[in-house]
């Protein structure tokens, strides 16, 4: 497999390790980058965009990160925090009024980039092409009754959390979440990163590969057991009632999908995108004359702020800080639970359903990003995509301690 692109020699096991997804792993098309104190110090890519076509993946090629995009979505709140338009201890309704209906006037800014809010699903039948509506999803959220008291328990909001957020950053910027990142971090930063796929990137796209499903006996996530097993479960209904998102083959490679704006899955980026918009978090918030927030609200990024040995939606331990996935270690779960998040301590970041995956370590001043079109079938960061970030810390120096990588 012909891998293109850079790799300074100090981290050349990060590029024997690509090298090695595609040939023991069962990698398709993926690309990696990784930053360390701003200067880029591996940019590789390779394998197949597109099988159905044999397009090759090279450099321009981009895909859909999944809830990597949840990243960027956090990162526009929290730039609206920083220059003190977003409260992130106010009510929710200060900014949303509407979404203070059915026992939600409670719900605080925090518990919806925590996941603590309560609303991960919506109970009434949606119509398909919904997540392509911004204005019918945010009204049925707003009319959604708590599926547990807000802030009493933390739930990944898979699927909804890019509306909910995405909600207060419209109100206070009046501009759409997409058009705010594009102006406000992407273009400022020189990132292909899109909110909202424009029609001229789309020849560009590697379609996702979706894991194959699990065969007779085969063990699955406790996520999909208990959506198969209770349709009218908050797991069941947040993948069955997606509008045809989740469950329709090929709906998420529409173009209607990829236009769409869509702030929990849909980013279209690739991993020099993902490891570019991590950069500035890793260096204190700002690098090459863009600051994004200051030292206090980068604290807040990264600071844990619940953690759950059960998560209400997942059902395996989470940890988040307001909008960032933390380390966690599940290893010692039943097989298809196990996969988890191993960083360091002091990193933060959000993974992308399949395996796709961008964080910041601010003490060793490193952003990473890796995306790919085939998925994987776990719900953290599967062995292609942790033996990239494995090779990255022991080029560092660093040694793991059990599930947490630690520096020298």
């Amino acid at each position: 497999m012909a891998i293109e692109g850079t790799c300074d020699t100090r981290f050349a096991s990060v590029r024997e390790q690509f090298e090695r997804n595609f040939a023991d792993r069962g990698e398709v098309g993926a690309s990696v980058c990784v930053t360390v104190g701003g200067e880029t110090v591996v940019d590789l890519w390779g394998g197949t965009a597109d099988p159905a076509t044999g397009r090759a993946w090279d450099r321009q090629t981009i895909g859909n990160v999944w809830s990597a995009t949840k990243g960027a979505t956090a990162l526009c709140a929290h730039v609206l925090a920083a220059r003190g338009q977003l409260d992130v201890d106010a009510p929710v309704t200060a900014y949303w009024p509407e979404f203070g209906k059915n026992g939600k006037d409670g719900v605080l800014v925090r518990h919806l980039l925590s996941h603590q809010a309560g609303v991960p699903a919506v109970r009434e039948p949606l119509p398909a092409g919904c997540f392509y509506d911004w204005s019918l999803m945010a009204d049925a959220l707003a009319a959604e009754q708590p599926f547990w008291r807000p802030g009493t328990r933390t739930g990944y909001h898979a699927l909804t959390f890019g509306f909910l957020v995405g909600e207060l950053v419209r109100r206070i910027s009046g501009r759409s979440l997409g058009r705010f990142f594009a102006e406000e971090v992407a273009g400022p930063l020189g990132l292909e990163f899109w909110i909202g796929l424009p029609e001229e990137h789309e020849h560009r796209v590697a379609p996702t590969i979706p894991a194959p499903p699990p065969g007779p006996g085969d063990p699955m996530p406790s996520l999909y057991v208990a959506a198969l097993s209770d349709p009218a479960s908050v797991q069941g209904l947040m993948l069955a009632n997606s509008g045809g998102y989740m469950l329709v083959p090929g709906e998420s490679d529409s173009r209607a999908a990829h236009a769409a704006e869509m702030g929990a899955v849909g980013g279209m980026t690739q991993a020099r995108g993902l490891a570019g918009m991590y950069r500035p978090l890793a260096l204190g918030g700002g690098v090459d004359g863009v600051t994004l927030v200051g030292p206090e609200q980068l604290y807040r990024m990264t600071a844990v702020v619940s953690a759950t040995s059960v998560d209400a939606v997942l059902l395996v331990p989470t940890r988040w800080t307001m909008g960032y996935v933390k380390g966690v270690d599940n290893s010692y779960l039943p097989a298809a639970d196990r996969e988890g998040v191993l960083i360091p301590e002091e990193a933060f970041g959000h993974p992308g359903m399949g395996g796709s995956f961008g964080f910041a370590d601010p003490r060793a001043g490193l952003s990473f990003g890796y995306t790919m079109n085939r998925q994987g079938t776990g719900l953290g960061i599967n062995e292609r995509g942790q033996s990239l970030v494995d090779a990255v810390y022991r080029s560092l120096g660093h040694h793991r301690a059990g599930g947490v990588w630690i520096a020298p």
